[in-house]
Order: C-alpha cells, then structure tokens, then sequence
C-alpha cells in the first residue's frame, strides 16, 4: 500500500508494486507493451527487393500474387521520401476570384439541387439561381481571400511526396518462397527478353 506522502510510488516502473496500476471506471487497467515509440511493428520483414520507382516494386508484388504468394504478409515501402511542390502559375486576385467562383458554383449547384428536389413550380430555376448565387459568393471569397494574404504567397502549386527508392518486404518466416519466386520472375523476364 502506498503512503499519503508517495502518491506515485506504484506508478514507478522498476520498484516494487510499480506494474500494478489502480483500476478506473472501465475496469483494470494494464500498463502499455512496446517500447513506448508507437505501436508494436508486428512479425520481423525481411527487404527481398529494393527498387528506384514504384511501377516496378508494385510488379514484383503483384508478380508474387499471382504465384500464389499470401501477399496480406508482405508490403512496399518508400525510403528516401521527398516533398515535391510544383509550381503551377501565378496567382492573382482575379484568378482567385476565378477560382473560388469556380468551387463555389459547384457548392450552389449542389444547394440548389437539394433545394430543386423540393420545389413544386419551375425547379429548373431554382438549380440555377443556386449555381449563379453559389459562383456569385464563391468569386467574392476568393478574391478577397487572396487579397488578405498581402502578396505572401503569389503562386499556386500542388505538392507530393516522392520516395527515391521502394523495397518489396514480406515476413520473416516467408522470406525464402518470395525469394524463389522473385528469381522465377527474373528468370522469366530475361528469357524474354533474350528470346
């Protein structure tokens, strides 16, 4: 039993009574497994492949399933991860405008559907004054949006992410059949290509 003056004596891993923790309202607790950096990996991979683009590495997997392979133990996985952001244009009040006319005529569109859906007289009008509305607001929002960034960020752009390299894992215990038939694979292939 722990003193009034060490209320946090059992909560102390090492020291006696220190991996009992007090029950809450949902029951008994138990005190967390794994090294606590996050959830446990799972069984032990093993790298079979490695590869420089993904159309390859995903071959090779679906290669393995087509063998027969349990695929469900085996996973791609990008190394090296880049962030890409490509630079599509200028961006200028106008275009924002453009823009945000543009995403807000598909929102009016989808309010005057449901407001269409309703209607008893002409339902065709009520579609477009929601279309004409939504652009109408969208175009003002956009614009004064872009307005209010203060020339921060003049330019739009996409971003992604890219992995320099992509190894092909499978369980430890199934690492010997993949390798097997990833040599079936190249074997395969260089018979085509000799032939």
């Amino acid at each position: 039993m722990t003193s009034a003056s060490e209320p946090t004596a059992a909560w102390r891993s090492g020291t006696q009574g220190g991996d009992l923790l007090p029950s809450g309202p949902a029951g008994r607790l138990s005190s967390p497994g794994g090294d606590g950096h996050g959830p446990e990996a799972g069984p032990p991979t093993v790298t079979i492949g490695s590869y420089q683009d993904y159309p390859t590495a995903q071959r090779v997997v679906d290669y393995l399933a087509d063998n027969r392979f349990p695929v469900e133990h085996s996973a791609i996985v990008g190394t090296n991860l880049t962030l890409v952001e490509t630079v599509l244009g200028r961006m200028t009040t106008g275009r924002a405008g453009l823009l945000g006319a543009g995403t807000g005529a598909w929102f009016g569109l989808f309010i005057g559907l449901l407001f269409g859906i309703f209607t008893v007289g002409n339902w065709l009008a009520v579609i477009l004054v929601g279309l004409v509305i939504g652009a109408i607001w969208g175009a003002v929002f956009g614009a004064v949006a872009h307005a209010m960034t203060g020339g921060q960020r003049d330019f739009t752009s996409a971003s992604s992410l890219r992995a320099g390299q992509y190894a092909v894992t499978v369980d430890a215990q199934l690492a010997d059949q993949a390798r097997q038939l990833l040599g079936r694979m190249q074997m395969s292939g260089r018979a085509a290509t000799n032939g």
